[in-house]
């Protein structure tokens, strides 16, 4: 089979590499769609990997092509989408199915090979069957929609709260849509990027609930449309000091700072901003990936429900889509920021 192999820190190469074998308990799936995550490009680029030669790649969907032994039959020919992260099953947080916290884990496209290939081999347990009405595309959106339902969902926002929505990356802007879904009113977003604005303002946002924070003081405009309060709910989308600090000082006494944004550096906590926490009372909530616990009351069955009845529309978000032999196109554009984008994504 084609994929796209990591054989070192910048060293990614399209070749012909055999086809994975499913082992047990595992199915061979073969991909229609893979998407292009952030935490791919320093993966790729920069950082590196757990070990070489490895398949990137996590957020992707396809059909069941072959059965590993104790594989059920009915797997077979099912369109599938992926969560990407293998828990062990025998930690703390997995025996109590908090299985997004396993302290074990192993996760496709990172720590073993995943999506951007023809075929990759997938545990049964990490499947999800998609329903007819689901694209492969909006499949392959599962992974990051379901990371954003998991932060609303730690929030429990009320539909009379004031919430907003700092940094308008693919996390924030789909927490807007669910968010929205979910009945919240008032929403209040910033961010620094002309197409974003344009993105977040096409989905909905009115256009005065939006603030440019390259030249307007965030911190005045929210005060100004929160009545001198603060937001009840602050998402911090961006994992910067600065905006992090921005979310406690603006955050309602007795409210809540979710922490969504992957760090990009240390981050430090200054005095005034403990201080802040502490007599302002508020509730600092992390959010780390999303629940997949094969109920109906899981994160991905959420955003699975929402997609199926057209309640959330996530192709709007896609904003470029390349063969899989051209997706290191897509991957350069990210990593040099060369042109405007939300979601990248690789069909077959």
């Amino acid at each position: 089979m084609k994929a796209w192999v990591l054989h070192q820190v910048n060293d990614l190469r399209y070749e012909t590499v055999n086809p994975p074998s499913p082992d047990d308990q595992e199915v061979l799936v073969q991909v229609k769609a893979a998407g292009i995550c952030g935490s791919d490009i320093p993966r790729i680029y920069q950082t590196g990997t757990y070990f070489y030669p490895l398949i990137p790649g996590h957020e992707f969907s396809g059909v069941v092509a072959e059965l590993g032994r104790g594989s059920d039959s009915h797997w077979l020919n099912r369109r599938v989408g992926i969560f990407p992260l293998i828990p062990c099953g025998s930690c703390v947080p997995c025996r109590q199915e908090q299985y997004e916290m396993c302290r074990r884990y192993s996760y496709l496209g990172s720590r073993r090979d995943g999506g951007f290939a023809e075929y990759a081999a997938v545990p049964v347990q990490n499947l999800i069957v998609l329903p007819e009405s689901v694209s492969f595309q909006e499949a392959a959106m599962l992974e990051p929609m379901a990371v954003a339902v998991h932060a609303m969902r730690r929030a429990r926002p009320a539909a009379s709260d004031t919430v907003v929505i700092c940094g308008l990356g693919t996390i924030g802007l789909l927490l807007f849509l669910f968010l929205r879904e979910a009945g919240v009113k008032n929403i209040l977003a910033a961010g620094n990027k002309d197409f974003q604005k344009q993105t977040v303002l096409r989905q909905g946002l009115p256009e005065d609930c939006y603030c440019d924070s390259r030249n307007q003081d965030v911190s005045g405009w929210l005060m100004e449309r929160t009545a001198g309060n603060g937001a009840d709910i602050f998402f911090e989308c961006v994992g910067k000091n600065e905006t992090y600090a921005l979310a406690v000082q603006n955050t309602a006494p007795a409210g809540k700072v979710l922490l969504v944004g992957n760090p990009h550096s240390s981050m430090h906590l200054e005095k005034d901003i403990y201080w802040k926490i502490l007599r302002n009372q508020l509730t600092v909530i992390g959010t780390w990936n999303s629940s997949f616990t094969r109920r109906p009351d899981d994160d991905w069955n959420y955003v699975l429900d929402r997609l199926a009845r057209r309640r959330i529309s996530p192709l709007d978000l896609i904003t470029h889509r390349f063969s899989m032999e051209n997706l290191s196109d897509g991957l350069e554009i990210m990593r040099d920021k060369t042109e405007d984008y939300v979601k990248i994504m690789g069909v077959l």
